[in-house]
């Protein structure tokens, strides 16, 4: 049997319930999501059955499972339902202001919220009808930036942390620490030796999961004694304030949130290279209208940006 008789032969909106399912197991819940009858889900649940000869959810105590052969699916449905969406989105034309569409962009804390308003801000005049959707990232997302570009439109991180995949360069940041605003110890600089000596906020302190200033110390023979460790950059400010902490942030977002947490912005005591902040995305949306279009408005994001003072 050709593949195209294959696909003559089933009903695409099975997929869209199969990629319900597996993701909550449930089929109530998946009859929410979906806006359907619980029999509807059912239905299509039995055919799903039928079709992959599996049972694909199996009930475990008071909940659902999934088979073997749904967990390896379940990594298949997300890009599946990429492509067709891509597919169906596809016009002689491309008009951004008829696009109903979601952009998933994973972004650490940081350049969500430094370039994410201006996104926003061009997604509202331009395309009212697109979701921009600033997903956290973690040390997995970027360890494993392929296989979470699978299902994202894109990734927030500076160079350094991701290869092999192509990128579009945004801006650049300087890196600053941080200290409360009356630190009895800190005058107008720092030195190497009082980074050695003070307690730190880190971000998440994993051999791999740091940020790239941190790494940069660590070659200098200054390891960090970390007080508080964080999953993001926000949290930093607020954890620095009152204390003796100290904690290295990049600049903009440093002197965003100085004047709310009194803490003091501080020039490090040592060369550092800056971020370069770069939106990395799946080779797939090359030619993709929609995804062009959203590399150019965050291009554009970005160069605004750039004109904007520290």
């Amino acid at each position: 049997m050709s593949v195209d008789r294959v696909l003559a032969n089933l009903d695409l909106n099975l997929l869209v319930t199969l990629d319900a399912l597996l993701r909550e197991r449930n089929v109530t819940r998946t009859a929410e999501r979906l806006g359907v009858s619980q029999p509807a889900v059912s239905g299509a649940l039995s055919r799903l059955r039928r079709h992959f000869g599996d049972q694909l959810l199996v009930r475990v105590g008071n909940r659902y499972e999934l088979t073997p052969l749904a967990t390896r699916v379940t990594a298949l449905t997300g890009p599946a339902l990429a492509g067709v969406r891509r597919v169906f989105d596809a016009t002689a034309e491309f008009d951004p202001s008829g696009l109903e569409r979601e952009f998933v962009i994973v972004s650490s804390d940081y350049a969500a919220t430094i370039l994410g308003p201006l996104v926003a801000r061009r997604f509202a005049e331009a395309a009212p009808g697109v979701r921009l959707h600033l997903q956290q990232t973690t040390p997995y997302a970027v360890d494993h930036a392929a296989e979470t570009l699978r299902s994202a439109d894109g990734l927030f991180i500076p160079h350094g942390f991701v290869t092999g995949l192509p990128y579009l360069d945004l801006y650049e940041d300087r890196w600053v620490c941080i200290v409360d605003g009356d630190h009895p110890d800190i005058g107008d600089t720092l030195s190497l030796e009082q980074l050695s000596e003070l307690p730190w906020v880190a971000l998440f302190n994993g051999p791999t999961a740091f940020a790239s200033a941190s790494g940069q110390l660590r070659m200098l023979g200054v390891e960090a004694r970390v007080d508080v460790v964080v999953d993001g950059f926000l949290q930093m400010p607020f954890l620095v304030a009152g204390t003796r902490r100290v904690a290295l942030m990049q600049e903009r977002l440093a002197r965003h949130l100085a004047p709310v947490t009194g803490v003091r912005v501080l020039p490090c005591p040592f060369d550092v290279v800056p971020v370069a902040e770069a939106f990395w995305w799946n080779p797939v949306h090359r030619n993709d209208p929609a995804h062009v279009w959203l590399r150019e408005i965050l291009a554009a994001a970005a160069a605004e940006l750039r004109h904007q003072p520290n």
